[in-house]
């Protein structure tokens, strides 16, 4: 999206049970036995991607998964076995339990360094999860251990998931005492947002659902996501500190919405208006005040953060300038507009990237700095999640790249292991939304790179494998519908910008999946109807292709209602399509509120 000529509440149905131990009927555990209960080992779920392993062969997948949203897949080559492995703090003189589960020809667990006999643990063949588990005994001097899975050299992938390291912690204190006051709230068909209490001396805390453990967090309170339609789930909260763990807190029983039901995991309303908010700089639309941004804008993105330099991953977010932008708020005014739309239940996002913001993440360094330097921005102003609005050269694929289900260009890798790093950081009520072009996804169905023979555009149908990679953390995906080419849609048929008829084929092709480049073999999944926002230019000024209300209507009308579809047929009906994206507050506001006062009047 440009910016000096931009191109650019449902009731939920919650069944809460407080069962097992109440807190006073807890018995009290010996400091041994509690310590003896501590799951050592770091991100052992890797729910937080690789954090905590050196695993250079490896990356976090979200299938297969033997329990949570991810699990550890790494590929040996001729010359190596595909190694990852952590360093654990431990107490001298002790016992220790290591387990986990693989899948894969050859794989094998064990930890190096115990100070008396190291060990491990394999199997030939597992071609479904299989544990595997061994024990050892700390020598009389020894602090630390290895832990470490790998496969066999040129063997092909294997899986890792749920691997744990039991036994004391090195800590010379006390696990903290069982977390009180577990509540659950906010269920949704695929979701229950959980809290509790703080435990004195915890540092932090694990989430366990049906009795495995899913993810650690930091705070006294997740979201729990994933989860199947009406269905009762068992959920426990345990503190930790560098002493162990403490004992599971009461159950809670949680059941969750019938499908349809609920406004989603994102926390959004069923419909949502969302909008670009011009914070950075300055055009012909005028600068607005976050405070001033009417309640009807459900997602505010903040466009844009940008980087230093397109391959560096430091991504910087500056204010525009009161010179730039006359009457623009101080930081502490903005910081507290932005609270105040929370408090109202907004979402407020930063935008990476639009027209002058490109970014090549070619480096695990790149990679790396865009986690750290978008965490900063996220912190520093305390926003909901992120938007990915790249653009121009951002995302292109090699020429060997053909797959999107696994790529393998640096770039489309990166900025997949980077996002997921920021999800897993900020846990599942992080929102995650993407601004592609037409050309970056719907192209695709026709040209998907440089192609079997080469010569294409390598950034033709670039975005899907990121898509498709994040499709269970992706809170909305808005495709651009402007400044586009005519496109071919599921009828073969080219369609053009400007009246409803391009929007309803664009968004049929998200909702009903297609084959890539025309490969009946090589089909991208259609998204869940919750997950996308139709891209509209708010007025003429705004980019090429901006409709009237009007057609606006018959786009929605078509897409949830099969009515007023004119030559197009959509392949279904779609009541939960999410709502609407526009470029953006600033123009919206420029032409008198058309684009809002639309959706407004349509979902009211």
């Amino acid at each position: 999206m440009d910016r000096a000529r931009p191109h650019v509440r449902r009731p939920l149905a919650v069944l809460l049970t407080a069962t097992a131990v109440a807190a006073a009927g807890v018995t009290a555990l010996t400091p041994d036995a509690r310590a003896a209960d501590a799951d050592l080992a770091r991100n052992g779920g890797f729910e937080a991607g690789l954090d905590g392993w050196t695993c250079p062969a490896g990356t976090a997948v979200t299938s297969p998964v033997r329990s949570g949203a991810s699990a550890l897949k790494a590929t040996p080559s001729g010359s190596d076995n595909a190694r990852c492995a952590q360093t654990v703090s431990v107490r001298p003189d002790s016992a220790y339990t290591l387990s986990g589960y693989v899948r894969g020809a050859y794989v094998y667990l064990g930890a190096s360094g115990t100070g008396t006999t190291d060990v491990s643990t394999w199997t030939q063949s597992a071609p479904d999860w299989q544990k595997l588990a061994t024990t050892f005994r700390t020598g009389p001097s020894t602090t630390s251990v290895t832990i470490y899975t790998h496969g066999w050299y040129g063997t092909g992938a294997y899986h890792a998931d749920d691997i744990t390291l039991t036994g004391p912690g090195s800590g010379t204190g006390q696990p903290p005492a069982p977390p009180a006051g577990l509540t659950a709230s906010g269920a949704t068909s695929t979701s229950v947002s959980l809290s509790w209490s703080p435990a004195a001396g915890a540092t932090s805390y694990a989430v366990y659902r049906d009795g495995a453990r899913i993810r650690t967090v930091t705070g006294t309170s997740t979201t729990v996501t994933g989860l199947s339609p009406s269905t009762a789930y068992a959920l426990q909260v345990a503190a930790l500190n560098d002493a162990g763990e403490s004992a599971r807190s009461a159950t809670v029983t949680a059941t969750t919405s019938a499908p349809g039901s609920g406004g989603g995991d994102s926390g959004l309303p069923a419909h949502a208006l969302v909008g670009y908010l011009h914070a950075s700089f300055a055009n012909g639309s005028g600068y607005t005040r976050l405070a001033d941004v009417p309640d009807s804008w459900d997602v505010i993105d903040l466009a844009f953060g940008e980087p230093t330099s397109v391959t560096s991953g430091d991504i910087r977010f500056e204010r525009c300038p009161a010179a730039e932008c006359p009457g623009v708020e101080s930081d502490a005014e903005f910081k507290a507009a932005i609270k105040a739309k929370q408090a109202a239940g907004k979402k407020v996002l930063i935008s990476i990237g639009g027209q002058n913001g490109q970014v090549r993440l070619t480096t695990t360094a790149a990679r790396d700095m865009f986690v750290s330097s978008v965490s900063k921005i996220i912190d520093e102003y305390g926003l909901d999640g992120l938007d990915i609005d790249f653009e121009g050269h951002s995302l292109s694929l090699n020429a060997d790249d053909t797959d999107f289900k696994n790529p393998k260009t640096p770039v489309i890798v990166n900025l997949i292991s980077a996002l997921k790093t920021l999800k897993a950081r900020y846990g599942d009520d992080f929102v995650l939304t993407m601004a592609p072009e037409t050309f970056f996804v719907q192209l695709g169905y026709q040209y998907y790179g440089t192609g079997k023979w080469g010569g294409q555009d390598p950034r033709a149908g670039a975005y899907l494998p990121v898509i498709h990679a994040l499709r269970d953390d992706l809170t909305l995906l808005h495709v651009q519908d402007y400044n586009s080419g005519p496109i071919m849609g599921l009828d073969n048929q080219y369609h053009s910008m400007g009246g409803a008829d391009f929007h309803i084929a664009m968004t049929d092709m998200l909702l009903t999946g297609f084959p890539v480049a025309g490969d009946a073999n090589n089909v991208f999944p259609p998204l869940r109807p919750d997950q996308v926002a139709i891209g509209m230019p708010a007025t003429v000024n705004a980019g090429n292709g901006h409709v009237s209300p009007a057609e606006v209507v018959k786009t929605l009308d078509c897409l949830t209602k099969k009515t007023d579809c004119g030559s197009y047929t959509t392949h279904g009906t779609w009541p939960s399509l999410r709502g609407l994206m526009t470029w953006s507050i600033n123009w919206d506001r420029f032409g008198g509120w058309e684009f809002l006062r639309t959706f407004d009047g349509y979902f009211g």
